[in-house]
């Protein structure tokens, strides 16, 4: 199985893909517009911060699985993947202390405006008497919107730092809130309306973008401190800067809108560089969680090459088409299941999903096969006939 890892990855990763018997190739420096013309005959991508474009996936003859090292996959094109049968898998939760600890490290420099006195210090300005005016962290109000993993550990450091939190998620329920001390909102913009401090973590999703837009803006406190780890897209950028200016709002940023898809390259919006405590979406990089990572990978990786179906995987259909289930219990002879679905095939119905399990002593072995249509008593017959078919249900 031949491996592109198209960004940088734990030399541990490399070693164990290359014990498994994998032909890996490293090219850290690829980017969406050179990867097109590398992809050629590899069966595995692996890639963190690169963009893999429908011009990648069409010009992979032999892919067959992208793996992103790291949880969110907003960067790779599923629908072009799942249009060429290509799996898209990730590595969740890997992450989650990393970014956490960003995100405190972010609202701790914001709230000290920690970026801000450094670059005065280098500078050779001693200026204690406008850097010693932090509101502080203790008894304010954090809210979290997306208690996930990452969201979860955020509030678990937050409560140790003495802050009440206040969270709203799509699972979090009033019952769920109370059993982990938690105060609960109702929707967003009740998150927005009584935090001092709010850090979004939501995956990318069409009903996530932008969400975070003027009227989410309008609704938070004047002077509160907006932080976003999760994806530069659930926030429409000019409504925070018409907040920053209006609402006097502090920020802190990881990710942005229209980022850079590699590692090092120009960052556009120096304006609004300009004005917030910035990073550049360093989130999920720490050596703990690139290590975790990477044995994230080679497990997706071994998976895939000892059963056919890599783990993590995110543009399978959820709920099938299926309206039938076939089960053929068969002798275990060459051609059988082939002549099964022949009937099938000629019957018009189209098959959704099918497993073969094979019994102890590899005699014979029984077949569910998922149908789209209901076959008629005559097909089924016409199964049941086959040579070496021990016996037919249709459910």
């Amino acid at each position: 199985m031949k491996v592109l890892i198209a960004d940088k990855l734990s030399a541990s990763a490399v070693d164990a893909l290359v014990n498994l018997g994998c032909s890996v190739t490293v090219e850290a420096e690829l980017t969406a517009d050179t990867l097109p013309q590398r992809i050629d005959d590899f069966d595995v991508l692996v890639v963190r911060s690169t963009r893999v474009t429908a011009a990648t996936i069409d010009a992979a003859a032999s892919l067959s699985l992208i793996i992103r090292a790291g949880a969110g996959v907003n960067t790779i094109d599923l629908e072009a993947a799942s249009h060429r049968g290509i799996y898209v898998a990730n590595c969740p939760g890997e992450n989650t202390r990393a970014v956490a600890e960003l995100v405190i490290g972010l609202m701790i420099a914001a709230d000290r405006r920690i970026v801000d006195a450094a670059k005065e210090l280098r500078a050779g300005v001693w200026n204690k008497k406008e850097y010693s005016k932090a509101r502080g962290l203790a008894g304010r109000t954090l809210g979290i919107i997306g208690l996930g993993s990452i969201g979860s550990a955020v509030a678990l450091a937050a409560c140790g730092l003495k802050m009440n939190v206040i969270a709203w998620s799509r699972r979090l329920t009033p019952e769920m809130a109370r059993d982990l001390d938690i105060g609960f909102c109702a929707s967003p913009l009740e998150v927005a309306e009584k935090a001092d401090v709010l850090s979004v973590h939501l995956a990318a999703a069409p009903e996530t973008k932008r969400m975070c837009d003027v009227e989410f803006f309008a609704h938070m406190k004047e002077g509160a401190l907006f932080i976003n780890t999760s994806r530069g897209d659930i926030v429409d950028t000019a409504a925070l800067k018409q907040a920053m200016q209006e609402k006097k709002l502090r920020v802190a940023l990881d990710v942005y809108e229209n980022e850079p898809g590699s590692g090092t390259a120009d960052f556009a919006d120096i304006e609004l560089a300009g004005k917030i405590t910035g990073t550049p979406h360093i989130g999920a990089s720490t050596e703990q969680a690139s290590e975790a990572i990477a044995a994230a990978v080679v497990r997706i990786v071994e998976h895939y090459m000892h059963t056919g179906k890599p783990t993590n995987v995110v543009n399978i259909r959820q709920e099938s088409y299926a309206c039938s289930t076939l089960e053929v219990t068969h002798y275990n002879k060459v051609g059988v299941l082939a002549a099964v679905l022949h009937e099938i095939r000629s019957a018009g119905i189209n098959v959704e999903e099918m497993d073969n399990t094979i019994f102890t002593n590899g005699a014979a072995a029984g077949a569910t096969i998922k149908i789209d249509e209901k076959p008629s008593p005559a097909v089924v017959d016409k199964i049941r006939q086959l040579e070496h078919v021990i016996r037919v249900a249709l459910k």
